[in-house]
């Protein structure tokens, strides 16, 4: 196959960045008007302001939909509508209110705390979607600029070796090609997964299975998104 033209490769650049931007705009969760769209082979950069920390994260979250995006730099900036703002002592309050009434939080486990609208997450959980939930309560408070997550993940329970369950897991969900080069390495509660997908639906389906080993405190994520 002939390699593209200069022309021909800022075409293609430009056709993604195009994209990105409709997918922007077609997203009913996501108000693009202050968003800027730059792409670089795949290399694509959200710049611009949101009202909202949920559309903070939807936004990435549609740019990786579209094909041949490889990477997402998030440089978006929440700037919150005077009505929507909180002091600090407030949004603490509601933070940690939203945490105790999230049944996928154990109890105690996460403290939350707030500084001009960025709450900080602090505490010891099992798992990463322990974690995560901890998180996603959170995310949707009135007020909320952006999240520090200090959470740390600690399992008595020893990792199993997970790869070969991993990799039967990738079989199941059906998103990767008999001969992909994806591995899953384990050790000490530790999980490296290298290898290359094409879209960002296979690379967070791999990414999710390898978090759900028993035991699992870290995953390494070194998968390659080739669009």
């Amino acid at each position: 196959m002939a390699a593209k033209t200069p022309r021909q490769a800022a075409q293609k650049a430009k056709d993604i960045r195009e994209a990105v931007r409709k997918e922007l705009e077609f997203d009913p969760l996501i108000d693009a008007a202050d968003i800027s769209v730059k792409n670089m082979n795949g290399d694509v950069a959200l710049n611009g302001t949101v009202p909202a920390y949920p559309q903070y994260l939807q936004a990435a979250t549609a740019a990786k939909r579209v094909q041949g995006v490889t990477r997402v730099h998030n440089h978006l900036m929440v700037d919150v509508p005077y009505a929507n703002y909180r002091d600090d002592v407030l949004l603490t309050t509601d933070a940690n209110n939203a945490l105790a009434r999230n049944i996928s939080v154990p109890p105690g486990s996460v403290e939350a705390s707030a500084g001009e609208g960025n709450i900080w997450l602090t505490g010891t959980v099992s798992n990463r979607f322990q974690r995560d939930a901890a998180e996603q309560a959170v995310a949707g408070l009135t007020g909320v600029r952006g999240i520090a997550d200090d959470i740390e993940i600690f399992s008595d329970i020893e990792a199993a070796d997970v790869s070969e369950l991993v990799q039967e897991a990738l079989l199941r969900y059906g998103l990767l090609p008999g001969d992909t080069d994806v591995q899953v390495g384990a050790a000490d509660g530790a999980i490296n997964v290298t290898g290359h997908v094409e879209t960002w639906g296979e690379h967070d389906a791999v990414i999710d299975a390898a978090w759900r080993g028993t035991g699992v405190t870290n995953v390494r994520d070194d998968l390659v998104v080739t669009g």
